[in-house]
């Protein structure tokens, strides 16, 4: 892609976040529900109530919380968190490495896992295999993620102690981090290591299937063109054939579906981080959306948001490297 190209299309994506965090903005100020309630004590009298409004400035008319919040957005200024009382930019600073780090170990993981399948699916199309693993991947991706996530939680967390298995194998279900432990260095990374077990292996696992579906059926149709059938019968090695020839066809949709779930870095684990107590970018989301707290709602989706539309220019972008045809 031409860098004017890119320019015009870096322009779109802006106008289009623009409209997205605008649209947001009215649905949330739509939604039923006070934020001056949510914040007061239940005795809290009218008068309190009324005083609480003013300082958040929601007794203002909707347009001029509208024009707020658009120069603060210029500015870079996402303004303060209603329950939090700190800034949103702090919030959100706290809450995206902990997505980040689970959503990109698992996207990594997902691809990996869910890519080699697939091909496995293709290869062995019509067979016991291909017919054992297509059962499998759909019941794992058909499966809530809150229940995939709790049965393993009543496996390998509840279960592993009552059987007596090995220390070792018992792994936490709650929090980032064993709770009153100072640790530091190599025990620390072990301990924060063993604590993403269960989730990366939930988020792993669902996004996996799916990716081992499509690839089945994209690597299938592959295989059935006559440029593989003639680089079989010339006799290249099948290694070399489904590398060379079958997973560099596939490559491209596979670089547009990889840059299409990079938004799941970030919102992809909200209920995995809900059963797992991992203050992520999820569950900061959605105590946000209970709370009526619209800085933390705004300041999320424009995070939201902004990756899915980076997302899609990255892909752009990335197609024409891995496509020679799209160079042009």
């Amino acid at each position: 892609m031409h860098p004017p190209a890119v320019l015009r299309r870096l322009a779109g994506a802006l106008l289009l976040l623009w409209l997205v965090l605008t649209i947001t903005f009215a649905l949330i100020r739509l939604a039923p529900g006070d934020p001056a309630v949510f914040l007061v004590p239940p005795s809290a009298t009218p008068a309190e109530v009324a005083r609480l409004r003013t300082e958040l400035g929601l007794d203002q008319s909707v347009a001029v919380q509208y024009a707020r919040w658009g120069r603060g957005m210029l500015r870079g200024d996402l303004g303060e968190s209603f329950s939090l009382r700190q800034p949103v930019v702090t919030a959100l600073a706290q809450a995206l490495p902990v997505s980040l780090g689970l959503g990109g170990m698992s996207l990594i993981l997902t691809f990996l896992i869910g890519v080699p399948i697939g091909m496995i699916q293709a290869i062995r199309r019509g067979r016991p295999l291909d017919h054992a693993l297509t059962v499998a991947t759909t019941v794992v991706y058909a499966a809530p993620s809150f229940w995939l996530a709790l049965a393993l939680v009543a496996v390998f967390t509840y279960g592993a102690a009552a059987w007596g298995l090995p220390p070792w194998l018992r792994l936490p279900a709650f929090a980032m981090r064993s709770p009153g432990a100072e640790l530091h260095g190599w025990a620390a990374a072990l301990d924060l290591a063993r604590h993403a077990i269960l989730p990366v292996t939930i988020l792993t696992a669902v996004g996996a299937a799916g990716i081992a579906r499509y690839s089945r059926s994209s690597i299938a149709d592959v295989l059935s063109r006559d440029f593989v059938r003639t680089a079989h019968a010339k006799g290249a090695a099948p290694v070399r054939v489904y590398f060379r020839h079958v997973l560099a066809t596939v490559l491209p949709a596979l670089v547009v579906l990889f840059a299409l779930s990079l938004p799941g870095l970030v919102a992809g684990s909200i209920f995995v981080e809900a059963v797992f107590a991992w203050p992520g970018m999820g569950r900061l989301m959605v105590n946000a959306i209970v709370a009526r707290d619209y800085p933390l709602v705004m300041g999320a989706a424009s995070i939201y948001a902004a990756l899915v539309l980076l997302a899609n220019l990255a892909g752009d972008i990335a197609l024409p490297l891995v496509d020679p045809r799209r160079r042009a």
